[in-house]
Order: C-alpha cells, then sequence, then structure tokens
C-alpha cells in the first residue's frame, strides 16, 4: 500500500516537472519515459527524460536537481549544447554529453530551423527530488 501511494505520488510530481519545464520552453515537449529506484544504490534514482524539439525549439538556461548525474544522447537530428564555460557544441545523432551536479546547462536548442530533434537524458538522482530542471530567473 505504502509502495502504491509514493508510486502515485512520484508520478503526480514528475507529471508536474514536464508541465513547468514546457511553460517555459520553446516549440519544446518534455516527458518522463522511465523512473527507477536503484535497488543497488539506496536513495538513488533512474529517471528518463525525452526532450522533443520541433524546429528552432529551445528550452531556456537551466541547471538540475542538486543531485543530478545526466548523461544525454540525441536520437534524432541535430542539437546545439552550451554546459558552464564551455564552448557551444552541435550534437549530431548517436553523439551524447554529460552534466554532474552544479552544472549550468546554458543553451539547449535545436540546432536546425526546419527540422526535429530529440535527446534521451538519463538522470541519476536523488529519489527525494521533486524537480528535475530550474529555468534561470
Amino acid at each position: 500500500m505504502f509502495k502504491s501511494m509514493t508510486i502515485a505520488a512520484l508520478a503526480l510530481t514528475f507529471a508536474a516537472v514536464p508541465a513547468f519545464a514546457a511553460q517555459k520552453a520553446h516549440n519544446a515537449k518534455i516527458t518522463v519515459v522511465f523512473d527507477h529506484e536503484l535497488p543497488n544504490v539506496p536513495g538513488k534514482s533512474m529517471r528518463g527524460v525525452l526532450v522533443e524539439y520541433g524546429p528552432g525549439g529551445y528550452n531556456p538556461a537551466h541547471t538540475h536537481a542538486k543531485s543530478a548525474f545526466i548523461y544525454a544522447t540525441v536520437v534524432e537530428g541535430e542539437i546545439k549544447s552550451k554546459v558552464n564555460d564551455g564552448a557551444e557544441k552541435v550534437f549530431k545523432t548517436g553523439e551524447n554529453w554529460i552534466e554532474v551536479p552544479g552544472d549550468h546547462h546554458l543553451v539547449s536548442a535545436n540546432a536546425s530551423k526546419t527540422k526535429p530533434a530529440k535527446i534521451l537524458a538519463v538522470f541519476v538522482v536523488d529519489t527525494k527530488e521533486t524537480e528535475l530542471t530550474t529555468p534561470d530567473p
């Protein structure tokens, strides 16, 4: 019973996260596609987030949950990304990058104005985290 209530509460929490992020995004859809507690790492979960950018779509500058380690891979199209003081780079289908706790994601955008693009971001995060992304003020 408790586990069912916890799962239901998490589902409601994460349903709200994409909606909040989508309100700030331009031509982008954000969906949590999986959420699984890691049985061998108590207190940690792995969450998958699919970010679908329409032509010219982007997310504003943001940070992620303070505990988040992120592996992002481009599954379609080309994505412009800039993390911290690194160079802005275009990642093509099959290419990837990582983000560690405290990183500031300054650019996250579709590199094309005419074709869609998608990334799958896999988070390893504290299970109790309720917001995966916080837009800059």
